[in-house]
């Protein structure tokens, strides 16, 4: 299996982050329709939050020298941690690292997490809900929570397990 590390990304890595998380919202437009600014870029503020947001962390996920994802957990003062965006370059996903870099990250932080997708975004679906079975067992729930200030999309799931 390839090499992995996931690392704390600080502000010297501000430049690859910058350059992954379009990847990122041009892959959840496909669900949600979101389309980019009229200047060609998307919206910044997650980006910007787990850059310099205190309550906030950003991953990055290496393959060798290569950067291959990104994880943003925030609510770290929180009882539950909440995994805010997660992604994986297409050619490394199915490969095993994103469970990889998922364990990596949840095992960081021990405690309550919750996470959200789409569930039109089957392989999401299916990847968090593997993620929770994994990780929890059978003690995980599920819920679909309205989406804060757009009453025009349809709601997103939620998991919630305990990491240890």
């Amino acid at each position: 299996m390839a090499d992995l590390a996931v690392r704390i990304a600080g502000a010297d890595h501000r430049d690859v982050l910058e350059r992954l998380w379009p990847l990122f919202l041009h892959d959840l437009s496909e669900f949600r329709g979101v389309l980019p600014n009229p200047d060609g870029t998307y919206r910044r503020e997650w980006l910007e939050s787990a850059i310099g947001d205190p309550a906030w962390l950003a991953y990055l996920v290496w393959s060798g020298d290569r950067p291959v994802g990104f994880a943003f957990v925030r609510a770290l003062n929180s009882d539950a941690r909440v995994l805010n965006s997660f992604f994986m370059v297409r050619g490394a996903r199915r490969s095993g690292l994103g469970l990889r870099a998922v364990r990596s990250v949840l095992a960081a932080h021990p405690g309550r997490w919750e996470i959200a997708f789409q569930e039109e975004n089957a392989g999401a679906a299916r990847f968090w809900r593997r993620v929770a079975s994994e990780i929890a067992g059978e003690a995980w729930t599920e819920e679909l929570r309205l989406v804060p200030g757009k009453p025009d999309l349809p709601a997103n799931t939620w998991v919630a397990f305990d990491a240890r």
